[in-house]
């Protein structure tokens, strides 16, 4: 409650003209009740009439649990001459809290001049007075009392914006002012408790409910933009201070216009639950119009236009339709926390400007959207065709039919709709668990009729089937594990084996030295020798059929074994066998079959430098051999000679590399 007088915060006649000033400061003491500390005194303007009733109130919304008040014409200068006066008071058991927006009154000695005074007239306590240079000493007041009186007095001034007074309950301690912006604050996520009221206080906002808004918008009128919090209530906001972005565009919402903005450090984003687009099952109207152009042609406006995702125009009523309404279907009942309208299309001026929303859950039953007040609630709709404007419902709606009922519109009523919301929460009560009654066992004769509990776990039949599938799943999952074990560990033994160095050693031999046989550095450097290249045999001999001969490794040493038959002057007699792989009782050096990629007696197809064309090329050997010369008659002579041209040495998987015969 508040009421205001030209000069005392009380109703009633001034003070007759012959009062003295110490008479007048102690009648508007007694009107308070007990003594307040540091009342200022004050002269009465020179206008004889009393000002009219709330001349120094502004902005005003005062509920139980939180509100906002502020002086006229704030934040410009208040009126001289002017009071008032506010009652604030706190439900039972509760104390208030007061938030100091804003305090900029003409700074006077003592505060003789304007003022803001709080005072508990039953407790006998008061605050202030304060003004420009004796403000409050911290932005949130903690008091002990249920109710506080609030007096704001003006005179004669030049300069001032007046004052700005947010309150709640003790039990909101998080308490801030309508002035608060998003850049006061550093953590990364805040929750603070917006007061009512804030939506008319002077403030800007740059942003969206989807971009987030710009850290330097009013958090509080943010909120309310947002569908957070309604203005008439206030409530608790939770947010967060995310990265900016380039371009915050401008919207309409909830009765507030946002502004376009630029590039920001921080962005304000508010966590809302149950804010997603719901899918309508269908739309239903009280009339459609039925246009004709000017072609002639039929143009349907029916009520499946209605979707605001539809491209084209939208649904309009009837001509002369004064109670037309549009219906939508969500096909299930659901949370529904928001409204979304836009007009006919840019092609067209049609839209709604206000309008009013009805629920039914069956469908017969219908109920107006009354929000927190006692009357149904008008919300305001489109300021043009093409634009987009989101209501929020506080609290929300629960139902599957929602009805949109316009209250005024330009032109024509045109609408096209989207609902925002979510499936309602279903809380279901905990099934008390009802053990299962034993089976009767027989009981032996002599042996007591006594159960000792046995400690384990009591499964639920009904969950008994998932729990097995759990148990087979489990399994399945080990024994899986357990064959890919295996088969890494057999993969690896293969991989071992394989990497073992064989040295092209043929089945049956004697295992030879691997320092000796498989080293290139355990050959002396005498063996790294070249033979000359062979002489020109003629065109139907060629050194490809050569038998090898044994290698010497070094002078003195024992020959290497060859894959080839030893010739006949050394002594070696064949046996009498069919086959010569098929002999009993031994196994000679070369039974074995060759491999089917000879290495040793295949030789290289590049010529020599230096050679004939039909002279074949010069190869290399690991041990020096003598150059033999052909006789006219077919004998080899001559003396071992070193190759001019030098020798390379190449080994393969073999250092034992075979050496071909000159044909003699």
């Amino acid at each position: 409650e508040n009421t205001c007088g030209r000069r005392r915060c009380r109703p009633g006649p001034l003070s007759p003209s012959g009062e003295t000033e110490a008479r007048r400061g102690a009648e508007q003491r007694r009107s308070l009740g007990p003594p307040l500390r540091g009342l200022p005194r004050r002269r009465p303007p020179p206008s004889p009439s009393p000002l009219p009733a709330g001349d120094g109130c502004g902005h005003t919304v005062l509920t139980p649990h939180s509100g906002t008040l502020s002086s006229k014409n704030y934040p410009g200068t208040y009126p001289n001459g002017t009071a008032c006066r506010w009652r604030l008071r706190a439900p039972p058991g509760a104390s208030l809290l007061l938030a100091f927006g804003d305090v900029d009154l003409e700074p006077s000695e003592g505060c003789a001049g304007s003022s803001l005074l709080l005072a508990d007239p039953d407790a006998g306590i008061a605050y202030g007075p304060y003004c420009r240079n004796a403000g409050p000493a911290a932005p949130l007041l903690v008091t002990n009392a249920s109710a506080v009186t609030v007096l704001f007095n003006s005179t004669s001034h030049r300069s001032g914006r007046g004052l700005l007074l947010s309150y709640a309950t003790s039990q909101h301690p998080d308490l801030v002012s309508c002035l608060v912006k998003g850049t006061h604050y550093a953590q990364e996520h805040v929750s603070v408790y917006c007061p009512a009221g804030c939506k008319d206080v002077a403030g800007d906002i740059w942003g969206n409910v989807h971009q987030g808004y710009r850290d330097t918008s009013v958090l509080c009128k943010a909120a309310v933009h947002a569908g957070v919090i309604a203005d008439e209530l206030g409530g608790q906001v939770a947010l967060s201070r995310e990265k900016g972005v380039t371009l915050y565009e401008a919207a309409f919402a909830n009765g507030l216009l946002s502004k376009r903005g630029s590039l920001s450090e921080k962005r304000l984003v508010f966590h809302k639950a149950c804010g997603d687009a719901l899918e309508a099952a269908a739309f239903n109207a009280s009339s459609s119009w039925r246009e004709l152009d000017a072609l002639g042609q039929d143009r349907a406006w029916t009520a499946e236009r209605a979707a605001l995702g539809a491209a084209g125009r939208s649904w309009a009523a009837a001509p002369g339709s004064e109670a037309a309404w549009l219906e939508v279907d969500l096909g299930s009942r659901r949370n529904v926390t928001g409204i979304i309208t836009k007009g006919s299309s840019e092609r067209y001026d049609y839209y709604v400007t206000s309008y009013r929303v009805s629920s039914s859950r069956d469908g017969r039953n219908w109920r107006a959207y009354k929000g927190s007040g006692q009357e149904d609630k008008v919300f305001e709709g489109n300021a043009d065709s093409h634009g987009e404007v989101a209501n929020a419902f506080i609290p929300p709606i629960v139902a599957r039919y929602v009805r949109i009922t316009p209250q005024r519109w330009h032109q024509r009523i045109a609408l096209k709709v989207a609902l925002v919301g979510c499936p309602p929460a279903r809380a279901r009560a905990p099934r008390p668990y009802v053990p299962r009654a034993p089976e009767e066992v027989p009981v032996l004769p002599g042996s007591p009729a006594t159960r000792t509990p046995v400690p384990g776990v009591a499964l639920d039949p009904e969950r008994a089937g998932s729990t097995l599938l759990v148990m087979l799943l489990l399994g399945a999952f080990v024994l899986l594990c357990s064959i890919l074990l295996l088969l890494a560990f057999l993969c690896r033994r293969r991989r071992k084996a394989t990497a073992e160095p064989h040295c092209g050693l043929a089945k049956g031999y004697p295992p030879l030295e691997s320092s000796r046989v498989c080293s290139l550095e355990s050959l002396p450097p005498a063996a790294l020798a070249a033979f000359p290249a062979p002489r020109d045999l003629g065109p139907h001999l060629s050194p490809e059929y050569a038998e090898p001969d044994v290698v010497p490794l070094s002078p003195g040493s024992q020959t290497g074994p060859s894959t080839f038959k030893p010739p006949p002057d050394e002594g070696y007699a064949l046996p009498l066998v069919v086959s010569h792989y098929d002999v009993p009782g031994k196994r000679h050096e070369y039974a074995e079959p060759l491999p089917p990629e000879p290495e040793y007696a295949t030789p290289f197809s590049e010529q020599a430098p230096g050679s004939s064309p039909h002279r074949p090329a010069r190869y290399d050997s690991p041990a020096p051999r003598p150059e033999r010369t052909a006789s006219p008659g077919g004998d080899a002579a001559g003396a071992p000679a070193p190759s001019p041209e030098g020798s390379r040495f190449q080994l393969g998987d073999c250092p034992l590399s075979h050496v071909y015969h000159e044909p003699s």
